[in-house]
Formats: structure tokens, C-alpha cells, sequence
């Protein structure tokens, strides 16, 4: 496993974050078993991951408490509380924790922030995660953008700017590089860790879904066949992007899994391949491949 210091927080983590929510929820919207989906934790644990997201709203916060039962102090746990919910942060965060059978996680985001919710009650917000700091509940305040209604990014750089985040949650993919000009040049600036979500998702794992999105934005239906396999050369062009730390991915199944980590951990792709995907979506701020 590769390991990368994590922006300013300054832990040492590994390049592949295990992500407990998007369609999968760790198998858990396919029916998956609780001990099925505790397994993939743990094995993404002995591969050498050693950064694992959840999250209130994904419901899988109960089986990565027992997931990690005997094995917390070596992981990088974040969880996350939505914001317009009733709840204070305080509350979200002690049900969170219960729920983990931990004491503290290591970063606590925001999670799915719109550019009006920010502007709205971010100072708020922030004042509370500060005070959820200092009482030892959480190292390291994190936000994360609401990508499928935000694919052009416009509420990271406005909370960027307050200069209180040491974690940021971008979409990014080859479908939509946006955040490569209008994040991360903020976030390595401030030295800022991006953790990568929607490098993978339907478009580009369903054959059907990639032609229907490669037709909204005018591409033929072969226009990755350069490509020898797409999801493989998505996690490469996703993990070696200059500016990002950590890309999650997410699944109910061990051997998925094991194939999605051996994609991170392989080579960048071709200077060819990287200047035909900037010629067929270096413009784009559309798409999330959602």
C-alpha cells in the first residue's frame, strides 16, 4: 500500500480510502449481511487501508464500529453529520460515536454543504466543530461538497477561503475534472487533503449508463474504447491527479474490492490517454457519472 501524508492534519495514510456509503453502503442496499459487509471492512484493513469514511445518513456507521473492534488505534476514521437536520453537531457527533464504539473520530465533516447552506450557517457550524475539538471528540474539521447537485464546484472555494478546513471532499473523476482548477489549486495553496469521491460510479461501471452520458455532452458511444478498461483507468487517472491524497471506493464484496485497490495502486496512465480524456472532458462541469 502506498502511503501519503494527509495535507496539514499530517497523518500518514494510505492512498485508498474504504468508503462505506455511495450505492453500495458496503453491500448493504444489495442485501448483504451484516457479517458480509463487517468482512469487507476488514479485509480492506489487511490490505493496508488504512482510511475508512461513513457517514449518519449511509447507516453503516454500526458495522465499522464492529468492523474495527481491536483495531481502531491504526485507522483514520471520519465520519459525517448533514447539516438542516435539527440536530446540533454535538448531538449528531455522540450518536455517531456511540454507534462506532469509539470515543473520538479522527475527522468530522460536514457533509453534502450547498453554496446556500454555507453562506447560511457555516459560521455557526464552525464555531461548534471548534468547540467539538477542544473537547477532544473529533482532531480535524472536514467538509464535503454535495457533488450531485454541485458538479461545478461552487461552494468548496467559499469555505475554502474561511481557511478553517483541513479536510475537503471533492467529486472528481475523468468525466468531470473541474476541481482540478477550481479546488485544488485552493487546496494545495493551503495544503488542504482531498479525499476523492465519484472517481467510479455508475457511468463508468455500466455500459448502458457510459453511452447515455457520453451522448449528453455529444461523444459517440466508443469514444473511451482507447481506454482497455475503463472503471481500471478511471482509479488510475483519479489517484494520480496532482492535488489529490486519497480516493475512496466502495463495495460489498471482498474480490471487488481487492481488484478496485490493485487499479489505485497501479501505474498513471499515458500522457496520450491523459491528453485524449482533456480533449474529450477537460471542459466539462456537468457531469457526476452518478
Amino acid at each position: 500500500m502506498d502511503i501519503i501524508r494527509l495535507g496539514r492534519t499530517g497523518l500518514d495514510v494510505s492512498v485508498v480510502g474504504l468508503g462505506c456509503g455511495g450505492h453500495s453502503r458496503l453491500g448493504q442496499t444489495y442485501g448483504a449481511t451484516e457479517d458480509e459487509s463487517v468482512a469487507v471492512v476488514q479485509r480492506a484493513l489487511d490490505l493496508g487501508i488504512n482510511v475508512v469514511d461513513t457517514a449518519r445518513a449511509y447507516g453503516t456507521e454500526e458495522i465499522v464500529g464492529r468492523a474495527l473492534k481491536g483495531r481502531r488505534d491504526g485507522v483514520v476514521l471520519s465520519t459525517k453529520a448533514l447539516l438542516d437536520t435539527g440536530d446540533s453537531l454535538h448531538a449528531s457527533l455522540d450518536r455517531s460515536l456511540a454507534r462506532l464504539q469509539t470515543d473520538y473520530v479522527d475527522v468530522f465533516f460536514l457533509h453534502g454543504v450547498t453554496a446556500e447552506q454555507y453562506a447560511r450557517v457555516g459560521e455557526d457550524a464552525v464555531a461548534e466543530l471548534l468547540a467539538l475539538r477542544d473537547a477532544g471528540k473529533l482532531r480535524f474539521l472536514a467538509i464535503s461538497e454535495r457533488f450531485g447537485d454541485d458538479p461545478g464546484h461552487a461552494m468548496l472555494p467559499v469555505a475554502l477561503a474561511d481557511g478553517v478546513w483541513d479536510v475537503v471532499m471533492v467529486g472528481f473523476s475523468l468525466l468531470n475534472p473541474s476541481a482540478r482548477d477550481r479546488v485544488f489549486t485552493l487546496t494545495t495553496a493551503q495544503d488542504v487533503a482531498v479525499l476523492v469521491m465519484f472517481a467510479v460510479r455508475k457511468a463508468l461501471s455500466q455500459p448502458d449508463e457510459l453511452a447515455r452520458v457520453l451522448a449528453s455532452v455529444g461523444h459517440p458511444d466508443d469514444a473511451l474504447a482507447f481506454l482497455d478498461n475503463v472503471v481500471d483507468a478511471a482509479y488510475r487517472f483519479a489517484r494520480h491527479e496532482p492535488g489529490t491524497d486519497v480516493v475512496l471506493t466502495g463495495t460489498g464484496k471482498v474480490a471487488h474490492l481487492e481488484a478496485n485497490v490493485a487499479s489505485l495502486l497501479g501505474p498513471a496512465l499515458s500522457d496520450g490517454d491523459l491528453a485524449r480524456l482533456e480533449e474529450l472532458f477537460g471542459a466539462i462541469d456537468t457531469i457526476t457519472g452518478n
